[in-house]
């Protein structure tokens, strides 16, 4: 299953408009792969931190604006990552599902957080 239609459009506009911006600052310049892997890294830790220390209910009580936010600097330096290496994002999650279903079949880690190899 692939983007069809306007959600493919929606994605490519998200993903010119983020271009656009790189490129209006020349950021290209600073945008190696090992920096924008550390900053996916980095992202991915303030994603983290809004839910650090929090339990119970209290985890799905994140301010979702920030939660947007968060989200989006992650999915916006992985895109760029993928742009950058001529990597196709839409395909690079359909392969890593495909992938995934081999390792968890369905019957087997039905209800299950185990590893794969636990399986």
């Amino acid at each position: 299953m692939r983007l069809e239609g306007q959600n493919q459009e929606e994605m490519e506009k998200a993903i010119q408009a983020l271009l656009k911006f790189r490129d209006e600052r020349d950021w290209r310049q600073f945008h190696n792969s090992k920096d924008l892997a550390l900053a996916i890294s980095i992202e991915a830790a303030e994603l983290n931190e809004l839910f650090l220390w929090k339990q119970g209910e209290e985890i799905d009580q994140v301010k979702e604006e920030k939660l947007k936010e968060e989200l989006a600097d992650v999915l916006s330096f992985a895109l760029l990552l993928a742009e950058k290496h001529g990597l196709d994002p839409e395909q690079l999650v359909l392969d890593k599902v495909k992938k995934n279903a081999e390792k968890y079949p369905a019957d087997k880690a039905h209800g299950t957080a185990k590893k794969y190899t636990e399986l």
